[in-house]
């Protein structure tokens, strides 16, 4: 009797020995499986600014699924030591290449220069600098008032000298302040310029005054104009509707075109003067021919 109860305890624990065994077996081919569905991803930890270098406390690796890891992703945070950010990266961010400056580049406002530019700075105050609201990533037109030399009159002339022109950084700042409503008075702002563009610039900032004016970051429009003197300038100009906020070129509405008629004027021959033959002078003779005198006019 205990033999048998011994054969069914142990007949009972090997068969729950083998519906665990294939629980588990099960439990790890499924988890394999999803695992192989997934990547190491590096990411941030921490808001990494842009133009600073990466340090391995900056960086976590988490899983991600294969269909939606981002292109140029690190598998590790040992790749990513030394690396400098050209954009902002926020916490939880993956950290891909084409966030990251070449490997050797060194950080700062260096690293956020594109290839075949320069960066410039230029004096500024609260008139020039449009009163503070000039921020790292607007983009701006150059004026520049200057009296030119070779000119009959002496009369200095306005001119937009350079067009779109991005700001790299206001005063020591290469970011965004995080509250944008809040202007920051600044002595200098750094422009991205090329080359040609850095010798027209510094030309402009020595023979004449600056004046920088911001424009929509999506308008890429070049406007070109032939600029004003003072006589352009007492011309007048006419009102015109303002636009909307934000709105582009496109949707605002056509303003009309001046009529300019063109008078023919239709000459008429004038009729000819008669005027009177000159005639020859004449000789007169007084003749006396007894009682009688007469005069005699001879051609």
């Amino acid at each position: 009797m205990r033999n048998k109860r011994f054969f069914v305890v142990l007949a009972g624990a090997l068969l729950f020995g083998l519906l665990a065994a294939v629980s588990v077996s099960r439990y790890l081919s499924s988890a394999q499986a999803y695992s192989k569905n997934f990547n190491r991803v590096a990411v941030a930890k921490v808001a990494i600014p842009l133009g600073t270098k990466i340090i391995p406390e900056q960086v976590m690796v988490v899983q991600f699924p294969r269909e939606s890891t981002p292109d140029g992703a690190f598998e590790s945070a040992e790749k990513l030591t030394g690396r400098v950010a050209i954009t902002n990266i926020a916490a939880r961010e993956p950290i891909t290449e084409a966030r990251l400056a070449p490997e050797g580049t060194a950080g700062g406002l260096s690293a956020v220069i594109p290839e075949g530019y320069r960066a410039m700075t230029v004096k500024v105050d609260d008139v020039v600098g449009i009163s503070g609201f000039i921020m790292p990533g607007t983009l701006v037109d150059v004026v520049v008032v200057i009296d030119p030399g070779d000119r009959a009159s002496q009369d200095p002339i306005s001119k937009i000298v350079l067009q779109n022109i991005k700001v790299l950084a206001n005063g020591q700042n290469i970011d965004k302040p995080e509250s944008e409503r809040e202007p920051n008075s600044v002595k200098a702002v750094t422009l991205q310029v090329t080359p040609e563009q850095a010798e027209k610039l510094a030309l402009a900032a020595t023979e004449g005054k600056l004046q920088l004016v911001m424009r929509n970051s999506i308008d890429q429009g070049d406007e070109q104009t032939t600029g004003i003197d003072k006589r352009g300038l007492l011309g007048g100009d006419h009102a015109t509707p303002a636009p909307e906020p934000g709105s582009l070129k496109s949707e605002q509405p056509a303003q009309p075109k001046p009529v300019v008629r063109r008078v023919r004027a239709h000459s008429e021959p004038m009729p000819a003067l008669s005027t009177p033959s000159p005639q020859a002078p004449r000789t007169s003779v007084e003749m006396i021919e007894g009682a009688k005198k007469r005069s005699v006019d001879f051609p």
